[in-house]
This record gives structure tokens, sequence and C-alpha cells, in this order.
């Protein structure tokens, strides 16, 4: 299906690469951009939102949307600024195939969202969300622990799907993932990862990679963070040129 905020989507974002708004620069408010592509504020909302994700652009309150300032122009690759392959959401299920991957679910309970989470959600304050802390194993070895936060909207969760696949779930009721933004770091092991058994002791190195991710239709689904222990933590990008 062809949605609408793709289109206005890819037309600022090559707009961007092709310098017409440079680093730093103030965009056009929303709603002079909507009349631009004779359609709505919500539709210019998302697409906005997706340029976020992709890290291209930003928000601040009072004033509009700007060009990152290190965002760094290139006008000969309209590719750039995309959701690299890296970044793509694939869960731990979907990675490991041909693996036997198992959950451990150490909390599934529901909250209002901190004003943070409702703003990269894209919810009311008002509405709930679903705090999700797991132990992932693949063949029976530590593989991650990861804290998620999701709107309770999105679908309904149950222990049961959380010890297998949320994402496996939410393709089955008819929910396409587009993609993620991801960062990824290392840090040193805290009192969590000792007790979830992703690092021995206090201090060891662990991998982490927060991420947001978003439906086809530009809603946010998913705001999660993982943690890796350092002795099985790979990452492989393929890189394009």
């Amino acid at each position: 299906m062809a949605y609408k905020y793709k289109e206005v989507a890819n037309t600022l974002r090559h707009q961007i690469q092709t310098g017409r708004y440079a680093p730093g620069e103030l965009m056009p408010d929303q709603n002079q951009i909507a009349k631009k592509f004779n359609t709505t504020r919500i539709t210019v909302h998302k697409a906005l939102q997706l340029l976020m994700v992709e890290g291209m652009v930003y928000s601040k309150r009072g004033s509009g949307t700007y060009v990152r300032k290190d965002y760094v122009v290139h006008n000969h690759n309209d590719n750039l600024g995309r959701v690299s392959p890296i970044d793509k959401p694939f869960g731990a299920t979907k990675t490991n195939e041909g693996k036997t991957v198992t959950s451990k679910v150490l909390e599934l309970s529901a909250r209002i969202p901190t004003k943070d989470e409702a703003d990269k959600l894209i919810i009311q304050p008002t509405e709930p969300v679903y705090v999700i802390r797991r132990v992932r194993y693949v063949d029976g070895k530590i593989f991650a622990y990861e804290h998620t936060i999701m709107p309770t909207a999105i679908t309904t969760l149950t222990e049961d799907i959380l010890e297998k696949s949320i994402y496996s779930h939410l393709e089955k009721e008819g929910l396409s993932i587009e993609g993620t933004h991801r960062i990824i770091r290392a840090d040193k092991a805290n009192q969590t990862d000792v007790a979830t058994g992703i690092a021995q002791e206090l201090g060891e190195p662990v991998l982490i990679i927060n991420q947001l991710s978003y439906l086809d239709d530009g809603q946010p689904f998913e705001i999660a963070e993982s943690r890796f222990p350092y002795q099985n933590s790979r990452l492989t990008a393929d890189i394009t040129l």
C-alpha cells in the first residue's frame, strides 16, 4: 500500500539531501507543507516523524522542525539518510533462524507513559503503555536483556506471547514493521546486568542497542533498550557505496 506520508517524506528527504534545506535550517511549518502536498497536517506530522527516526531532522518545541546540524549533504546519492541495513528491525528470533530462541519474562505491566515516551511514541499522555522486561536465550545461552515500552493500543500482549516473539505476533495481527532508528554503544555492566546474567560482575563491558521502531503507517510502536554480554556480541553491517 502506498501511503501519502511516504510520498511527503521522500520528497522532503530528497530536498534535504540535495541542499534545498541546509543543515541547521528551519523547515516550513506543517500547515505550509500540508498545503503544498494537498494533504493533512497529520500526514505531514508522520512524514516528519519518519525523518526524525532516520536522524535527518529534529523538532524544537514552540519553534518548528530543523534539519540536523550534523547532517552532511550529498548531492549524488538518494539513498543517504534512509534506514541502513544494520537498522532493520529484526528481532532475536528472526536474526537467529534455525536456532532455538526462548525468553524468561521478568515483567509485563502497564502504566501511563512519561512525557518523553509519549512524545517519541506520538501518543496522548493518558494512553497507557506496556512495560516489558525479559531475558532472551539462544540455544540455551543468554543472548540479551530487553526493556521495552509499547503502547497498549498497538496489540494485546500476554506472557505466552513474550516467551516467544513479539514481532511475529505483530505480523500475525496484520501489522507491518517498517524500520527502526538505533543507537549502538558500549557501557559498563550495572546491577541489572549482573542480576540477569548479562555480566558476571559490575564494570564488565556490555553492548547496548537503544531503538525506536515504527510501523509502515509511520506510527512508532516500540522504545527498547537491549543489553548484550560482551563475550558473544557482534555486529555485522553490509555497506553499499
